[in-house]
């Protein structure tokens, strides 16, 4: 089977490039339908790949880039005046059909900016979201947009219920996924004026299956499998369920070691408690991917480990291998 090639911004992360290479190894050496161009520095990259990962195999591949895009630097200017940075070299490789997918831990904006000016829309579409899986009690639901676009209007919120139940449908394998809108509650008249404007074309939409108004409290239930949002509220939502699900288990780790009666316990538990850490891990889903662009841009964690950025770099194998841009393109047309 051909391969799918990754492009890694080696260098975008809290800790890159030590974290990013070891993912890229990781990732290889436990799919054969992988490559890796691992894009930065040379010579460091020659340091972590060869010597302190051992690695000497020819899956992996490293592309010089002389520049970095810090977290602090302002996305528009960091994407126009650093022409060599890891991150728009690697970009580069997608645009240029050298790469099938780009993954990167480095500034979400900076990400944003050259996914669009580097990469670029695929024809018809208006803005493209970023999608995160976030885990529930029945498995995990999408939800777009979470960080690409704080000023949405009506007509992007129905392209992103659009690319979400594609993706959705294709990487999880369920047909039809339902669709929900974001809202203060459930009942007709509620919601922004966003809300209330995008619901009635989200009801006349005929390639999804919309069901209605949810509340965000009802996104851990797993109450609809694709949720709709603007970037603002949807950032939000994700990053608090993030630190929740942190705070939850450090709360519940301190509770459980505070006593010899409650260490006991533990151990009774210790399986039960690994299997819920282990559902609503946030990252098991791998990193989130800006939909509707020419090529495949996904957005990890800043402070992603190599387990994180091995998942996310697989990830790219089965959006690939589904087709999702294809799909995207066939059924969003101006």
């Amino acid at each position: 089977m051909e391969k799918v090639i990754v492009a890694l911004d080696a260098m975008g992360g809290d800790y890159a490039p030590e974290q990013t290479v070891q993912g890229a190894v990781n990732a290889v050496r436990s799919s054969s339908d992988i490559k890796v161009i691992l894009v930065g520095k040379e010579e460091r990259l020659k340091e972590e790949l060869y010597t302190k990962c051992g690695y000497s195999g020819d899956a992996i591949e490293i592309v010089n880039a002389t520049e970095i895009i810090e977290m602090g630097d302002v996305p528009t200017s960091a994407i126009k005046n650093k022409k060599d940075s890891s991150l728009v070299v690697a970009m580069k490789l997608v645009r240029d059909g050298k790469a099938d997918a780009v993954v990167s831990a480095g500034s979400t904006g900076a990400i944003l900016v050259g996914g669009q000016l580097v990469v670029g829309r695929l024809r018809g579409i208006k803005r493209p979201p970023l999608a995160p899986f976030v885990p529930t009690t029945k498995g995990f639901s999408l939800l777009l947009d979470c960080g690409a676009n704080v000023d949405a209007r009506p007509e992007h919120l129905v392209q992103f219920a659009q690319m979400g139940s594609i993706y959705y449908e294709n990487v999880m394998g369920k047909k039809n996924p339902t669709v929900g809108i974001l809202n203060i509650g459930t009942e007709e008249e509620k919601g922004n004026q966003l809300v209330k404007d995008t619901k009635p074309l989200l009801e006349q939409c005929g390639t999804i299956n919309y069901v209605g108004s949810i509340e965000s409290r009802e996104i851990v239930r797993g109450a609809v499998d694709v949720i709709v949002c603007e970037a603002f509220v949807g950032n939000i939502v994700l990053k608090f369920f993030e630190g929740l699900a942190l705070t939850l288990f450090d709360s519940l780790k301190q509770g459980l070691m505070s006593s010899l009666r409650t260490k006991i316990g533990t151990l009774l538990v210790k399986p039960a408690l690994k299997g819920l850490k282990k559902q609503f891990d946030t990252s098991s889903q791998g990193g989130a991917p800006l939909l509707g662009l020419k090529g495949l841009v996904v957005k990890a964690h800043g402070n992603s480990t190599s387990k994180e950025i091995e998942i996310a770099i697989k990830q790219c194998v089965s959006f690939k291998k589904q087709k999702i841009n294809e799909k995207i393109k066939e059924s969003i047309s101006e």
